[in-house]
């Protein structure tokens, strides 16, 4: 039976996908979170290239019904950092954390997109590039296309290619071991270089969020939001409206809508003092995007990763399961459920990791270990028993 979410024309795991990239050259070094090529422009044999591209996906439509519901233009800026840090943050997790080359393409359909939308998503990325300045990360954005495509984008699809290139010696590529702890950086809460409480969404899982979560008129009202070859049963099924508040730190009160649209928290600053820190004692770094908390089963051999102290599930993600009803398996494989960038590396260095991410105001706290298995395994302990996941 298809979970909701395949039901919905999307998928955790991607299978599709991987099947048709497979026997694809996977770069130099296989187990590298993202694929690192030779360092074809500048010729240099110490040196090598990588170069990342991704979209903020489905969730430009729930940006689309708040934007088109309340007027507020800043949910856009919120879309750029999402697609950026889908890039960013990649690369961050194999030593990528500076001077890196940005491109934008952005499809839009003009007769629902007007140029107040456009401008905010353009300037918005130079407003994220300015902020990372401050923190001692440099991004530098080259341009890029903007297309009018109405006969293709039913309201807007914004994304961004990133390049950077850096020395082989710098590299962390992922060798996870038996005996490792992993460490877990939060994904919600406010980090000292962020303006507002983080629900912890990224940009995984926002089409199941989206109909799980909110009230069915938007159906009627925003057809272009959602596609009409998809069920009607699981177009829009929750019970919230956009702007309904709801309680999720110390009495802090987020409009729902808001709440989903959190930006996707970018870990970049912390990956510049924890790489400069730790770079030789890093057995992995694992940004838990597609597949979630199941994400790193594709980084490893023959070891079974126990997650047995997984962070309490944050308000955000509380508030999905309660409309949506999916089980806790699906969960921890859709969201993060908590935190998105995950440490391997030995025991004694956990407590650095930790005082690193406390320092930018992110929690931190060691979520658990890897032990020797006969196969790839991930192993969650979650408010519903164990859940096991293979490659």
């Amino acid at each position: 039976m298809s979970s909701k979410y395949e039901k919905r024309g999307v998928s955790a795991t991607k299978s599709e996908v991987h099947e048709a990239i497979k026997g694809l050259d996977k770069g130099l070094y296989p187990k590298a979170f993202c694929k690192i090529l030779p360092d074809v422009v500048g010729g240099d044999a110490d040196w090598c290239n990588v170069m990342h591209a991704d979209t903020a996906g489905t969730k430009t439509s729930l940006a689309y019904l708040y934007w088109k519901e309340t007027g507020d233009l800043s949910v856009w800026e919120g879309i750029v950092q999402d697609s950026l840090v889908m890039n960013l943050d990649d690369m961050g997790c194999v030593g990528a954390v500076n001077d890196v080359l940005v491109s934008s393409t952005i499809g839009r359909n003009k007769n629902r997109i007007p140029g107040e939308v456009l401008k905010t998503i353009i300037q918005g990325a130079q407003k994220f590039a300015d902020r990372m300045a401050e923190e001692g990360v440099a991004l530098h954005m080259t341009g890029g296309e903007t297309a009018d495509v109405g006969d293709i984008v039913r309201t807007i699809d914004v994304g961004f290619t990133t390049f950077a290139r850096l020395r082989r010696d710098e590299l962390v590529i992922n060798d996870i071991k038996p005996g490792n702890v992993i460490v877990g950086l939060a994904s919600y809460g406010q980090a000292s270089y962020e303006d507002a409480y983080n629900g912890g969404m990224g940009s995984n899982g926002l089409t199941s969020a989206r109909h799980d979560v909110f009230r069915h008129e938007y159906a009627d009202k925003y057809p272009e939001s959602f596609d009409p070859e998809v069920p009607k049963e699981v177009i829009y099924t929750g019970s919230r409206s956009l702007t309904e508040e709801i309680m999720v730190d110390n009495g802090l009160m987020i409009p729902v809508g808001k709440l989903v649209l959190s930006p996707t928290r970018t870990y970049l600053p912390v990956l510049k003092v924890l790489l400069d820190e730790l770079r030789p004692k890093l057995n992995g770094l694992i940004h838990c995007t597609g597949g979630a908390q199941t994400k790193v089963v594709k980084f490893i051999d023959r070891v079974r990763v126990v997650k047995d102290q997984l962070f309490d599930v944050p308000p955000l993600f509380d508030l999905i399961r309660g409309e949506s009803g999916t089980d806790w398996r699906e969960m921890y494989q859709v969201f993060n459920m908590g935190h998105r960038l995950e440490v391997y590396l030995p025991e004694e260095e956990a407590q650095t990791v930790i005082d690193i991410a406390t320092k930018f105001g992110i929690d931190a706290q060691v979520v658990g270990h890897v032990e020797s298995a006969d196969r790839p395994t991930v192993s969650l302990h979650t408010p519903g028993g164990v859940e096991d996941y293979f490659e």
